[in-house]
């Protein structure tokens, strides 16, 4: 993979926290890279994806960072915006056409030449050119949860919506044996966003390429804070997996089973193709073990969303698919 990234790298396998859609003062933000790093490292992250509007013009700006940055670029059409994510420095994905124009295609495939990831963004967003028009199919995966922009609430109705969508599609997709993952970003263009929400990934190493990796794989899931925690994990037969990856039944039945922390008096849901499966109360002081039982028969895959008291979105998976 050519040299997509500034910034420090680790050769520790684990789950790294980071936020894959950021503006600075090179496009419409209002924070300099400076300031967008010290923010990162303030929300507990360890990565940050750079992805001004249609430029390059930050991707030279990050080579004293101490954190993992990512070089890419928001490519903002007139019928949807996306991300491009893993560019080589200087790189610029053209933005100058339309979802009628045909010309999508041939900017996706340069991106995945280069060996990056492309993302549907905030594809409900409410507002000229931002609902997203293009066919998911030709994309990597899609960010179910934008940031909060100028409001003080970090889950909004455009999330439900990419929300509901994306999930409606998750059982075709898995019974098909391609499915898209989600993920979230801040959108951040202002001081105190970075990191409301961000997606945590299991990646093999802190770099680039092994971030985007997982990212693709749909080894991640998503979270408002750095306050919150979440493990996923399914078991049958002798079996295992986790967030992203194919557990084997045997027709045995599967126990899932989420660890949570930092949500206080929330709630735990369990979702498959049929819909919510399950739902259970964590306890005031926010920390919890939820169970629940299936077979690959009864669900294709099981995913999981932790909601706040007041109904907001506080966490929420990537599938682990049985079989």
């Amino acid at each position: 993979m050519a040299d997509t990234a500034s910034g420090p790298s680790s050769r520790e396998r684990g789950w790294y926290r980071g936020d894959c859609h950021v503006h600075s003062v090179h496009s419409d933000g209002e924070l300099t890279p400076d300031q967008l790093t010290a923010g990162a490292r303030s929300a507990g992250l360890d990565f940050l994806a750079t992805t001004e509007h249609n430029t390059a013009e930050a991707h030279g700006s990050w080579e004293h960072s101490d954190l993992l940055v990512i070089l890419g670029e928001e490519v903002t059409t007139r019928t949807g915006h996306w991300l491009a994510l893993g560019l080589p420095p200087g790189q610029v994905v053209d933005w100058r056409y339309g979802v009628g124009d045909g010309a999508v295609e041939g900017q996706l495939a340069e991106v995945r030449r280069a060996g990056g990831l492309c993302v549907a963004a905030h594809p409900h967003a409410p507002y000229p050119s931002g609902t997203f028009m293009y066919p998911y199919e030709g994309f990597d995966a899609v960010e179910v949860w934008n940031g909060p922009w100028d409001s003080d609430m970090p889950w909004q109705a455009d999330n439900d919506a990419a929300l509901a969508e994306w999930g409606c599609g998750l059982a075709a997709d898995v019974r098909r044996g391609r499915w898209r993952p989600a993920m979230g970003n801040s959108d951040t263009h202002l001081a105190g966003q970075i990191g409301i929400p961000h997606t945590v990934v299991r990646a093999d190493e802190l770099t680039a390429g092994a971030v985007l990796a997982g990212i693709r794989a749909g080894r991640s899931w998503i979270a408002a804070s750095a306050a919150v925690e979440l493990s996923f994990r399914a078991f049958a037969g002798g079996h295992s997996a986790g967030i992203g990856d194919r557990l084997r039944t045997g027709g045995e039945k599967a126990v899932c089973g989420v660890d949570v922390r930092g949500v206080p008096s929330g709630t735990v849901s369990f979702h498959t193709e049929t819909g919510t499966a399950h739902r259970a109360a964590l306890p005031a002081g926010g920390s919890g073990t939820v169970e629940w039982r299936t077979s690959g028969e009864e669900a294709g895959f099981v995913r999981v969303e932790v909601r706040t008291a007041d109904g907001g979105m506080a966490a929420l998976s990537n599938p682990v698919v049985m079989a």
